[in-house]
């Protein structure tokens, strides 16, 4: 048996991910991961949403292949390319142009937390202003601009430094579902007394994934969308996570009606796993001087082309987005059962799209259940301050029978932990707000009993 000896001596104790699923992985493919013994995984983590289109998917990993056997350009600044090329004009084409879209594209660092910092410095450069706001359990990176609109202490207090220019405003439903956050906010920048600077911008995830799948309504969206332009404050959707597809849409602020002054995209937006993001901005923004913000990997032109024949094949029409709402109902209904299965524990299901959670009390219920899963072969983050939030993160292209398995060893997972766990009673009564727009959000076990 091979050992992880080499990589536990010489790796950095920062290492997090392989402490919860420890074993060596040697191959990807599909919605399955195999380690060095032969085991096989489902995969529900899907690299924390970048692989929302699978492990090695064979269309995009040939389109690649093709290309590095021409010897096309691999590395190559933000000089013009012919990769560059295709992935802007069937960008325009299948994903701007359809949704009447109007924004000019900037290539950052290769990562999502660059994008962040982009978008910071851009909308600091535009109106003069230092504040950002951001929201309650958002995360935004771990470099410093991005680790400032961050909520989690843990991530936080690593910064060894105080992280400032940032001011949290509560999240929808921060404060219980009859509390209306944004009166908060507005009333913070209607008072000239309230010691909150006008921000430059406020940053949001539609739904807050390593926050604990939290999920915004889309009147919320709406208006806090209205709330910005009432008092000239950008407003930035980071979709780096739930974007490119995970909601249903391919931009998560489709549905609600929105049109954010600027989009951060990331994770899955090369199809391939490969670094790449970008920053979507309205052509007014655009303020940019020549190389004012720049860096050696800006751009990718192998996610260049993976990207565009991501695009190409899975957003040339609305068959795929038609499939990621079938499924999504599909999970929905199953983690009903699932949790009407388990109604004396106290569960609360979240999500929208094909990302949901399930929050887990007592919070360590939620790493016993993920460590239960992974040994019968299905691998599942937590997430939320607790981490007790079971996130469910499939790729977008899992086929039905391997999804429903691996519900069935969320299920059987569940089962061998709560054998025998005290719990407490649920009270019965209505639970949930029946917003439309999302299934079964911020509902409650006790709904069913």
């Amino acid at each position: 048996m091979k050992t992880m000896d080499a990589m536990e001596r010489l790796e950095s104790e920062v290492r997090g991910y392989c402490r919860s699923f420890p074993v060596v992985f040697q191959k990807g493919k599909g919605s399955l991961l195999f380690d060095e013994e032969g085991e096989e995984y489902i995969d529900f983590l899907s690299g924390a949403g970048t692989l929302s289109y699978g492990h090695n998917n064979p269309r995009l990993k040939k389109a690649v292949m093709d290309y590095l056997e021409e010897d096309g350009i691999v590395h190559g600044l933000d000089l013009f390319t012919s990769a560059k090329r295709t992935f802007l004009e069937t960008f325009e084409e299948h994903i701007l142009i359809p949704r009447g879209l109007d924004y000019k594209i900037q290539f950052p660092g290769p990562t999502g937390t660059n994008a962040v910092e982009a978008a910071f410095k851009l909308a600091r450069k535009i109106t003069g202003r230092a504040n950002i706001v951001s929201f309650t359990n958002g995360f935004h990176g771990m470099t410093l601009g991005s680790v400032s609109a961050t909520g989690n202490s843990y991530y936080r207090d690593g910064a060894g430094i105080p992280l400032t220019y940032t001011t949290f405003m509560p999240y929808d439903g921060y404060q219980g579902e009859d509390i209306d956050t944004l009166d908060l906010f507005r009333k913070m920048l209607e008072d000239q007394s309230s010691g909150i600077d006008l921000p430059a911008a406020a940053i949001v995830e539609t739904v807050q994934g390593e926050g604990g799948v939290n999920v915004a309504s889309f009147d919320w969206l709406r208006g806090l969308r209205k709330l910005c332009k009432d008092f000239d404050v950008l407003m930035i959707v980071d979709d780096i996570q739930v974007g490119c597809g995970r909601t249903g849409s391919f931009f998560s602020f489709e549905r609600p009606g929105i049109e954010p002054d600027m989009v951060l995209l990331s994770k899955s937006l090369s199809g391939l796993g490969l670094p790449f993001s970008l920053v979507l901005l309205k052509p007014e923004l655009d303020l940019w001087k020549p190389g004012e913000h720049n860096g050696t990997f800006r751009g990718n032109n192998l996610a260049f082309i993976s990207s565009a024949e991501m695009i190409r094949t899975y957003w040339s029409d609305d068959t795929f987005e038609n499939e990621i709402q079938r499924k999504a109902d599909f999970i929905a209904e199953r983690l009903k059962k699932l949790c009407k299965t388990f109604g004396k524990a106290d569960l609360e299901l979240r999500g929208r799209g094909m990302i949901a959670g399930i929050q887990c009390t007592p919070s360590e219920l939620g790493s016993k259940v993920s460590a239960a899963a992974f040994q019968r072969g299905l691998v599942i983050e937590t997430s939320g301050s607790e981490n007790d939030v079971l996130k469910l993160l499939p790729p977008l292209t899992i086929d039905d029978a391997l999804l429903e398995t691996g519900i069935d060893l969320l299920e059987a997972s569940f089962a061998d932990v709560l054998d025998g766990y005290e719990v407490k009673e649920v009270a019965s009564g209505p639970g949930g707000n029946g917003q439309e727009q999302g299934f079964l959000i911020r509902e409650l076990v006790g709904a069913y009993e």
